[in-house]
C-alpha cells in the first residue's frame, strides 16, 4: 500500500432507500487498496435528485478540499446524485467515477409505478423523477467530463418487472439505461441489482479502475 495512495479519497453513494451499510464491502476493500474512504449516507427517499446533490453531497467535497483526488464509487441512484452534482461543480484533475447499476436513462419500473401510491411513498420525490420520458433527470444532465467506468448486471430475481424492461436486465434497471455516451469503460457481471456492490467481482473491477481508468476484460 502506497502512502495513502497520496491523498486520494474515495466518497462511496449508496442507493435508493438504503445506508452506508450496504456499501460496507466495498468501503472495506477501498481501504485495503489504500484509499481514504468516505462512506457517506443520505435520505434518499426524502427529497429531490437536485436536493441531495446540493446538500449532501456538496458538503462531503467542500470537506476534502486538500485532496490530491476526489472519486466516487456509486450504486444506482447514487450515480445519477454525482451526474447531478457534476453539472455544477468540479473535482480535482484525474478523478475518477465508477457507478455500478445506474439508471442513466430512467428505469422502465418508474414508468410503470409512478402513478402508484405506495411506490410514491416508499421512494419518494426522487422516485418520481427516474422515468425514461426525455425530460426525466437523468436524461436532462449533460455529459460529465471525468474518467467514468461503469458496471451493469444482467442478473434478475424479479420476472415481472424485468417484463417491463426491454433487453437484459439486473431487475430494476436494463444494461442499455446504465450506458452513457462519455463513459471510458463498460463492464456486464452477472449480478442483480439489489447486491451488486456485494459481488466480489464487481468489488476487485471497481479497485482496479478506480487504479488504473479501466477495467479487466478477459482476454486483454
Amino acid at each position: 500500500m502506497d502512502e495513502l495512495k497520496n491523498n486520494q479519497h474515495v466518497i462511496l453513494l449508496h442507493g435508493m432507500g438504503r445506508t452506508w451499510r450496504s456499501m460496507w464491502w466495498m468501503s472495506r476493500a477501498l481501504k485495503q487498496a489504500g484509499y481514504i474512504v468516505h462512506n457517506t449516507s443520505y435520505p434518499s427517499t426524502r427529497h429531490t435528485i437536485q436536493h441531495l446533490a446540493d446538500r449532501y453531497v456538496r458538503p462531503v467535497v467542500r470537506r476534502l478540499a486538500d485532496a490530491r483526488r476526489i472519486h466516487f464509487v456509486t450504486h444506482s441512484l447514487g450515480g445519477i446524485l454525482i451526474r447531478q452534482y457534476l453539472q455544477t461543480n468540479t473535482l480535482p484533475a484525474g478523478s475518477r467515477i465508477v457507478m455500478l447499476a445506474p439508471p442513466n436513462h430512467g428505469s422502465e419500473i418508474t414508468d410503470h409505478l409512478i402513478g402508484w401510491k405506495p411506490y410514491q411513498w416508499l421512494n419518494g420525490p426522487a422516485g418520481q423523477q427516474l422515468g425514461t420520458h426525455d425530460d426525466s433527470v437523468p436524461n436532462q444532465l449533460e455529459p460529465i467530463g471525468y474518467d467514468t467506468g461503469i458496471i451493469a448486471g444482467d442478473t434478475s430475481t424479479n420476472p415481472l418487472f424485468s417484463t417491463w424492461i426491454p433487453g437484459h436486465d439486473d431487475g430494476k434497471v436494463s444494461v442499455n439505461s446504465a450506458r452513457l455516451a462519455e463513459m471510458k469503460d463498460f463492464l456486464i457481471v452477472h449480478a442483480g441489482h439489489t447486491l451488486i456492490m456485494n459481488n466480489p467481482e464487481v468489488i476487485r473491477q471497481t479497485v482496479h479502475f478506480l487504479n488504473n481508468g479501466n477495467f479487466q476484460h478477459k482476454g486483454s
